[in-house]
């Protein structure tokens, strides 16, 4: 069976009460709530059943041969089952889009939405899973526990730190990938923008010095993509300033941060950090006082990919930066997860992966910087998320990579 990007309508007159009449439905004065109505995928059959002999093979007793050969040889489930074209959408609703923490049911709709986004971008079956648990332990157990009826378990909008900890502990339990896209998505985009941007003013990325506004899982995956790909040096600002080894309040994961970043040893306010920087990365809200923009290096870049509001406004960046790039689809340059995660996964799944590594992610980055090619621009260093050259490119690039670093297993 497989998952289609289909919206079965309801025709219910149920109003957002629950209720049978009463007030006046949501959908009928917004239509976000009239997309949304009934869900937004559902499930259907790959196999016809017909009559009595379809009946026969697609269930019992033709079913019994297919489950005793995979009994006698596990891997054959690949091959007779979905598993290895499905992945589960794992949340626990604490850290959904800019909603924070909202609970398993609220974060239904978005998890809905990355399931069929798997499918219209990369032709990669999803479901979603929203777990009414928030404990570590728990939530790894029950994922190892789901684990059998899928080939990669792609983790959402679950809160740092606790994420970290999570992705590492499924990915030591299992033998499929497992892939927390807000860390890691978000870091494979911004290295692909960043990277034509720098072949844009003709530089390498070695030349460059990187500021990034956020410790959370996007920022610290950022960092270590950025470090990885030979970045010249990258500072991390939180709340309290520049993640540094001077600070005492510095969590597990930040002080492993401090470790391998701000080899200039800056300290002190973001602010006070972007004074001749050649990048701004933003993903963590608030705003960037124009003043602090202004004292950048001449031809920086400005990432802010806050939503719905940049750190740095287009408008001020501009004045500035020779290269911008927001979070937003109405601004030029949208570093947009699904550039990544559905070619991530179907590159994956294609060689049956049973990881997905630092080579895969930077395989990843450099694929989809390639897709802009010669018609790169100052208003151009990152694809569409319609560009129909990204999926296989990405696909392609990590499948390789997979088989480069021996943990493809086909």
């Amino acid at each position: 069976m497989a998952a289609e990007i289909v919206n079965p309508r309801s025709e219910s007159t149920t109003d957002h009460t629950g209720h049978e009449g009463g007030a006046e439905p949501l959908d009928s004065f917004d239509p976000a709530f009239a997309l949304h109505r009934g869900g937004k995928m559902a499930v259907q059959a790959t196999v016809p059943v017909r009559d009595k002999d379809d009946l026969s093979l697609a269930y019992t007793p033709g079913v019994a041969k297919v489950c005793s050969a995979i009994a006698e040889q596990p891997e054959l489930v690949h091959d007779y089952t979905w598993k290895s074209s499905v992945v589960a959408v794992v949340t626990d609703g604490t850290a959904v889009l800019g909603l924070g923490d909202i609970g398993p049911e609220a974060s239904l709709p978005v998890m809905e939405g990355k399931a069929i986004l798997f499918k219209q971008f990369g032709g990669v079956d999803a479901v979603p899973i929203a777990l009414n648990c928030t404990d570590v332990d728990e939530i790894v157990e029950t994922v190892v526990r789901l684990a059998p009826s899928f080939g990669g378990v792609n983790l959402e909008d679950i809160s740092a730190p606790r994420c970290f900890e999570i992705e590492r502990k499924l990915q030591d339990a299992l033998d499929i990938p497992v892939f927390h896209d807000d860390q890691h998505g978000t870091a494979v985009v911004t290295l692909a923008a960043l990277r034509n941007a720098a072949r844009l003013s003709k530089r390498a990325l070695g030349e460059l010095r990187a500021v990034i506004s956020g410790a959370g899982a996007a920022g610290v995956a950022i960092a270590k993509m950025l470090v990885e790909a030979g970045i010249g040096d990258v500072a991390v600002a939180d709340r309290k300033g520049v993640v540094s080894a001077d600070r005492d309040d510095l969590t597990p994961v930040k002080r492993e941060l401090a470790g391998f970043t701000n080899k200039a040893g800056v300290s002190g306010s973001l602010e006070a950090a972007l004074a001749g920087a050649d990048v701004f990365i933003g993903v963590s809200g608030g705003t960037v006082p124009e003043d602090a923009v202004a004292s950048m290096a001449d031809g920086a870049f400005v990432f802010a990919m806050a939503n719905p509001n940049p750190e740095v406004h287009p408008e001020v960046a501009h004045k500035y930066a020779a290269v911008v790039a927001t979070g937003r689809s109405d601004f030029p340059n949208q570093i947009n997860n699904v550039l990544a995660f559905p070619g991530i996964f179907a590159g994956a799944l294609q060689v049956r992966a049973s990881r997905i590594t630092e080579g895969m992610k930077l395989a990843a980055a450099e694929a989809l910087a390639g897709v802009v090619g010669d018609d790169l621009a100052a208003d151009y260093v990152i694809p569409s998320p319609f560009d129909e050259r990204v999926a296989p490119a990405v696909t392609a690039a990590v499948a390789a990579a997979a088989r480069a670093e021996g943990v493809a297993r086909r």
